[in-house]
Formats: C-alpha cells, structure tokens, sequence
C-alpha cells in the first residue's frame, strides 16, 4: 500500500521504517496502524530477503508517545474492543517475523508505543528514552497486550507497579530491569540495531528463524515449548546448514549458510 506516515528506508537489507508523525509525537492512530498491519502482513515481502527491520520514530522526542487519544475518544465499547484486537494482531505479527525486528528508541515510549517496541524482539533505548504505561490515568486500561508483554519483559511485581501508578521510567532502569537490551547516546540508535543484526545475519538463517519461534511457544499456554526445540533439533541436525555450520568450525573458517 500507499504509506502516509511510515517511512521505509532499505539499507543493505536491513530495513529502517520510521513512524513519521512528528509533529504528532507519532501516535499510533488509525492511519499509521493501518499501515503497520500491512506492511508487517505482507508488504515487507516484496523486499525479497531481508537481514532483519529497525523500527524507530522520527524527530527527537518521541519514539511513539501513546495512541491518538482523539480518535480512541470516538469509539464505542465495541469498536474499541475491535481495535485493541486489531493492534494486538499487528504486534503478534512483529513478534512472529522469522528476522530480528529491533526497536530503535528516542525519547517518550509510552502506552501503545511501549507495546509496540515490546512486541519487538529486542529493543535499543537512547539515555534519554522513558518508558511507560499510563493508561490508568486515562481511566482504561492497557490495549495492545500491554498487561501480558511487560510481565514476560520484567516480571510481575514490577510491572504491577508500573502499570497501576503510570509512572515512567527512565532508560537506565528500564535496562535493569529486562525491559531494554541496550542504552546508548543519542543518535546512535539506529547503528547499533544495525550492528545487531548484521552480526545475527553472518548465523544460519533457518536457524535464527526457528529459534525466534521456540522462543516464542515458551508463551503460547497450548504449547510445550521443550517437545518443539527436541523435534526442531532433530530436524536441523539434518540439514545442510548444520552440515556446513559444524564443517566450518571443525576447519576453523567462517560458514556459508545456505538457508536450507
């Protein structure tokens, strides 16, 4: 589809897409979620093979500061529901991609956008990056799996607290507490998502891909996430990858993986 407010930059097969609603502090609204659903279902498709895609927001406030309040405003009970049901799908989607999706974080993560970088597979935070969810202030409650995503990231005590007070956080303590992978200056977000996943590019791509989805059936309560990584080892101590990853390091060389 035509975008309006992403932005998608191909950089040696990693892909930056940029939330660009600046002047929005880029709310999730609508129009953006819309486009979030297509790009992450089909569109990032026709890029044909990928290293992996950075998400960051444009400008140097906000990475996505919230949903758009206006819009949430003009709901009803059931088109709410339909819309949190549609935001979580789009994240299911993030957090089920075969590639590393990095969130590359400036500024106020909050609500939706807190949920957003979270479905992500790790996240990148500048020092000046804070992190919440207040959507108690509003007097409703997280929509976009909030209420799951930051118990699996930092437990539940904690995340209790945060969710119940709103209170933000500031990027050094949500890096101590699991929420943040790494905090760097500003303006060295984006790099160092790149550096990630170039260096997970050099591993064997079928791997990482099944690795991503084991990883992810530890949360899925109608599956036993210890029988798929037995049978997933079995399948792969055939494959032709695991022939030359295992070859390349008896020969002390760097493997050519094939994805097969």
């Amino acid at each position: 589809m035509s975008y309006q407010n992403l932005l998608v930059d191909n950089q040696n097969g990693i892909l930056i897409l940029t939330l660009n609603r600046e002047k929005a502090l880029n709310a999730l609204n609508k129009q953006t979620m819309d486009e979030l659903h297509a790009f992450f279902e089909e569109d990032y498709k026709s890029y044909g093979t990928i290293k992996g895609i950075i998400l960051t927001g444009s400008g140097e406030k906000a990475f996505v500061a919230g949903a758009d309040i206006k819009e949430l405003l003009g709901l009803n009970a059931a088109q709410a529901s339909e819309t949190s049901k549609f935001g979580q799908n789009i994240f299911f989607n993030i957090e089920r991609m075969s590639v590393p999706v990095i969130a590359a974080i400036n500024g106020f993560t909050l609500g939706g956008g807190c949920e957003l970088a979270m479905s992500c597979h790790m996240r990148i935070a500048t020092d000046k990056s804070k992190f919440g969810q207040p959507e108690v202030n509003l007097g409703i409650v997280p929509g976009y799996g909030g209420t799951q995503r930051l118990i699996q990231l930092i437990g539940k005590g904690k995340a209790i607290e945060l969710i119940l007070t709103g209170d933000m956080i500031k990027a050094d303590e949500a890096k101590q507490l699991g929420l943040v992978n790494h905090v760097v200056e500003v303006g060295q977000e984006v790099e160092k998502a790149k550096e990630i996943i170039e260096k997970i590019s050099t591993k064997g791509p079928i791997a990482v891909a099944k690795s991503i989805s084991l990883m992810n059936s530890y949360f899925d309560k109608n599956a036993d996430g210890f029988e798929l990584e037995w049978k997933a080892f079995g399948e792969f101590a055939a494959t032709a990858d695991f022939k030359e990853g295992a070859t390349a390091f008896v020969e002390r060389r760097p493997a050519k993986f094939i994805g097969a």
